[in-house]
This record gives C-alpha cells, sequence and structure tokens, in this order.
C-alpha cells in the first residue's frame, strides 16, 4: 500500500512537471513574437554563451576527434581498412557523435549558469522588483536567453566538428601518414546532404531544450539558496536526459525521410 502510495504521488509530480513546463514553452511562443524585442540583451546573451562557451568547444572537439580516430584505427587496421577512417570519422562526427557531445558540454556550461542565474535572481527578489516596476521579466530574461541557446548552439556544434575533423586528421597525419588535403578530400566525398540537415536541425532543438529547461528551473526556483543550487544541478540533469530523447527522436525521424 505505502508502495502503492509512493509510486501515484511521484507520478503526480511527473505530470505536474511535465503540465508547468508545457506552459511554460507555450508562454515562451506567447511572447517571443510580441515587441518590445529586447535585442541588447539577446546580443549579450549570444556573447556569454557562444563566445564564452568556444575554449571549451574547441578543446572537446579536438580531444573528441584524437581519441576517436586512436580508438578506431587499430580495428580497423585488422580488416585492412584503415583507408575508410576518414569517412567513418567524418559522418560519425558530423551525424551523431559530435551534436550530441557538444550539447552535452553545453548543457553542463550554458544549463547550470542559466539555472543558477534565474535562481539567484529570484530567491534575492529581483525578478519581483522587475514585474513590481512595470517590467516584463520573462521577456528580458526569459526570451533571450532562450533564443540565443538556439542560436548559438548550432554555431559551436558546427566549430566542434570541424575541430574534432583537424584533430583526426592530425592523428592520421603521424600515424598513417595520410596528407591533410588526401584526408578532406575522402571526408568530403563521403559527407552528403542527408548527414549534414539532420544533425543542423536537431541541434537547434539542442539548444532549445538547454535554454527552456535551464530558465524554466532557475525562473521557479524556491527554497532561498538551497534551491539555487538545486535548479542548477536539475537543469544539467533533466536538459541531459531530454537531449538524449530529441536525439532519438531526430534519429528515427532521419531514418524514415533520409
Amino acid at each position: 500500500m505505502g508502495k502503492t502510495k509512493t509510486i501515484l504521488d511521484n507520478s503526480k509530480v511527473f505530470f505536474a512537471e511535465v503540465g508547468d513546463i508545457s506552459y511554460f514553452t507555450a508562454r515562451f511562443f506567447r511572447e517571443v513574437f510580441k515587441p518590445p524585442f529586447e535585442f541588447k540583451e539577446l546580443l549579450r546573451q549570444c556573447f556569454n554563451m557562444g563566445n564564452r562557451s568556444l575554449l571549451l568547444v574547441v578543446v572537446t572537439g579536438f580531444i573528441l576527434g584524437l581519441v576517436f580516430t586512436l580508438q578506431s584505427r587499430p580495428t580497423l587496421m585488422e580488416f585492412g581498412a584503415e583507408s575508410w577512417m576518414p569517412s567513418m570519422v567524418g559522418i560519425s562526427i558530423v551525424r551523431e557523435i559530435g551534436p550530441v557531445i557538444i550539447a552535452l558540454i553545453c548543457a553542463g556550461r550554458i544549463g547550470s549558469g542559466i539555472g543558477a542565474e534565474l535562481g539567484s535572481m529570484r530567491v534575492t527578489e529581483q525578478i519581483d522588483a522587475m514585474e513590481v516596476s512595470g517590467t516584463n521579466p520573462f521577456k528580458y530574461l526569459v526570451v533571450t536567453r532562450i533564443v540565443a541557446t538556439t542560436l548559438m548552439l548550432p554555431l559551436l556544434i558546427i566549430i566542434g566538428d570541424t575541430v574534432a575533423l583537424l584533430g583526426s586528421a592530425l592523428i592520421e597525419n603521424l600515424k598513417g601518414e595520410v596528407s591533410y588535403l588526401l584526408y578532406f578530400n575522402q571526408v568530403f566525398d563521403a559527407i552528403t546532404y542527408a548527414d549534414i540537415i539532420p544533425a543542423t536541425i536537431k541541434s537547434f532543438f539542442f539548444g532549445f531544450a538547454i535554454g527552456l529547461v535551464g530558465c524554466y528551473k532557475g525562473y521557479y526556483c524556491s527554497k532561498g539558496t538551497v534551491g539555487v543550487g538545486e535548479a542548477s544541478n536539475a537543469a544539467v540533469v533533466y536538459t541531459s536526459m531530454l537531449l538524449f530523447i530529441i536525439d532519438f527522436i531526430a534519429v528515427f525521424i532521419t531514418d524514415i525521410f533520409f
């Protein structure tokens, strides 16, 4: 009986959370197209989320290319198929590994930052002060951040994929004596629009999910300063789970249409 009650309580909390975040999403789409438009704040958020995440993305992408090539090369050599390395690495990074890994890194860097920032503003009553003064805090704080993450994450993923391919080319040049020109010729011969377009489209959804969950957790933060830490942690955990769900749906749809 106690276990049944616990399951019911957890189910109620889950569906309540789903309802709240659905309402939050609907409110975003209602506000994003209504003036006034906070272009200055949007540009500032794009700089904060893009430029300040750039070094982390570059380092992650470079190491990803190095490790993936080093791990894959011995297996391909066993079958005498090391000439397939550029094609395999290029398609794998562009289609799946690059977008997912970079999105997870940005979920930790950007999502937690948004959750902590808005959470601290909520518990210190800065958001309440904005509402009292006649400013629309949702428009200024939430809409700009979600739009910024949606726009910047695809750019970060493109940069991360490029650096990952450079790292892979470096290993191939050192281990297999493959020239950079030959490596990238094989990569671009293997990659098609059917690889690039789905990966680019789902990267916009990744960015939207990171901004949405981070803003939701921070905007409705409670429990004082303890709640700020909980909001930051929950933003990363929920976003990571949502990214995998979005990726599964994207791969399923891509398999049907492409």
